[in-house]
């Protein structure tokens, strides 16, 4: 028998259905918390999640389907990155709020959007800022989203500033005729 106390991953409000990769997003922010309230191991909560979790029904909640890889990635990631994304995410905080301070699933949900916008240079950073602001909107209903999308927005610029300034495309002036024409 083990002394360690199981930590639950938060509850999960009712959002618009994620699709593979944003429910492996949604999931990975949930194994992140569990390993820093918990202290569990990346391998443990990894295989935790992809054998009870992903797609599958727990304690009467339905977890969706989500890319294992992509979920297994995240997590893997921000371990193995996280000297270099926690510091990094602090400076995109105001001034006097350390990331200690933020709550711990709060916490999970930046360092995986950080993460992605450091390494998944093959999803566009808008992407990934609009994916954690949906993760964050599955567990809060008050300021996290904006504050996700603020600090991964700031993170974006730092990282990616040249994917996030592209002009958007000018229409064609005879795109704006009426059907009748000149």
């Amino acid at each position: 028998m083990t002394d360690k106390v199981e930590q639950a991953a938060p509850t999960v409000r009712e959002v618009r259905p994620a699709n593979k990769r944003g429910a492996a997003r949604l999931a990975a922010a949930q194994a992140l918390y569990q390993m820093d309230v918990g202290g569990v191991s990346a391998t443990s909560v990894i295989n935790e999640f992809t054998a009870f979790r992903l797609g599958k029904e727990l304690d009467g909640e339905q977890y969706r389907d989500a890319d294992p890889q992509w979920f297994k990635d995240i997590v893997k990631g921000v371990v193995a990155d996280q000297k270099f994304l926690d510091p990094f995410i602090h400076t995109a905080l105001n001034e006097g709020w350390p990331l200690k301070r933020i709550d711990s699933l709060l916490r999970a949900i930046l360092r995986a959007g950080a993460f992605e916008l450091l390494r998944r240079k093959d999803v566009p950073p808008k992407v990934i800022i609009s994916e954690y602001i949906d993760v964050a909107k599955a567990f809060y209903q008050d300021d996290e989203p904006g504050l996700v999308n603020g600090i991964l927005d700031r993170l974006a610029h730092d990282l990616r500033n040249s994917e996030l300034d592209v002009p958007e495309p000018v229409a064609d002036a005879g795109d704006n005729l009426d059907a009748g024409g000149e």
